[in-house]
């Protein structure tokens, strides 16, 4: 079965040790991905709800190159650094998913990131 490799410019920069999203068996699996900007690399947002709403934008843009949207989303992988910011990450979590949200799993970060508050990876139908 072949795999595209989803990347180009707008999108998160793409760590050197695995690609932003892969698209293979009618899927696209997108990597963790944080509040970054996706031109600078720099954190955006202080706040659970900010960062969040950056995270997702983020999985948009990836999703756009790939050809399929948020609404596809089939399942999440959403680590807090911090596990009682999970009402505030779910308040802004509804904005995005108002009806028929994806399965979702929740995890913690294992490593301390100064700043980052939230990383989520997406399993989504092309």
């Amino acid at each position: 079965m072949p795999r595209e490799i989803i990347s180009g410019n707008g999108l998160p920069k793409p760590s050197p040790y695995f690609s932003p999203a892969v698209k293979c068996a009618g899927l696209v699996f997108v990597s963790g991905t944080g509040p970054y900007d996706p031109v600078t690399g720099t954190l955006v947002g202080s706040t659970i709800q900010e960062q969040t709403s950056r995270a997702l934008g983020n999985i948009a843009s990836i999703l756009e190159a790939a050809g399929t949207s948020l609404d596809k989303a089939v399942s999440a992988t959403v680590i807090l650094a911090n596990e009682e910011e999970f009402a505030g990450m779910n308040e802004e979590w509804l904005k995005w998913f108002p009806v028929d949200p994806p399965a979702r799993h929740g995890a913690k970060l294992p490593v301390k990131v100064p700043g980052l508050k939230i990383s989520i990876a997406m399993i989504v139908e092309a």
